[in-house]
């Protein structure tokens, strides 16, 4: 019977620390399958807030971020960029014919929205003081907007007028009063 404690005491030893182990094990696995979150979810209150972050601190752009959000470019927009974005206020959402910013907001009109928004994203910065008549930016989304200057004013496509320029840490934004429409 002797020779059977020490076995029993290793064998109930062995038994525990694998237990501990599979849960150790379990715990590490779970961490790896978790997906960590994109740029967005980095905290940082020193630098220069990115794009999204500044929109986000804007009560003019809160339809603006509900639709970047639906759309899933939260992370996309708070990458290093540079990006210029053309930011239509809640207002120039308001514009839009009744039904169609809550149509765009369904997730079944999930790639519609993405283009909608793509196409308010110019891939590079561009100031207002470098804007001319006549130029075209090529968009996220393929498509071009037109840029006009008349009188000191710049205007988007002919109908959006630049409001004011925002400085990101990422780009800039230009607050616009209309929604461009691919």
């Amino acid at each position: 019977m002797r020779n059977w404690i020490p076995l029993l005491i290793g064998a109930s030893f062995l038994m525990h620390s694998c237990g501990d182990q599979a849960a150790s094990d379990n715990a590490a696995a779970a961490a790896v399958e978790t997906p960590l979150s994109g740029q967005s979810a980095v905290k940082d209150d020193d630098s220069q807030k990115d794009i999204v972050k500044v929109a986000i601190g804007s009560a003019d752009h809160s339809t603006l971020v509900k639709a970047v959000q639906a759309a899933g470019l939260v992370d996309v927009l708070s990458n290093a960029g540079p990006f210029t974005v053309f930011a239509p206020t809640n207002a120039a959402f308001d514009k839009l014919p009744t039904g169609t910013l809550d149509k765009l907001m369904q997730p079944s009109s999930k790639a519609d929205l993405e283009n909608i928004l793509q196409y308010h994203v110019y891939v590079g910065v561009i100031k207002t003081d470098l804007m001319n008549d006549g130029q075209i930016l090529g968009q996220a989304n393929g498509g071009n907007i037109t840029i006009s200057v008349k009188d000191g004013k710049v205007m988007v496509n002919g109908k959006a007028t630049i409001l004011a320029s925002v400085p990101a840490s990422n780009g800039i934004i230009h607050v616009i009063d209309e929604v461009l429409l691919p």
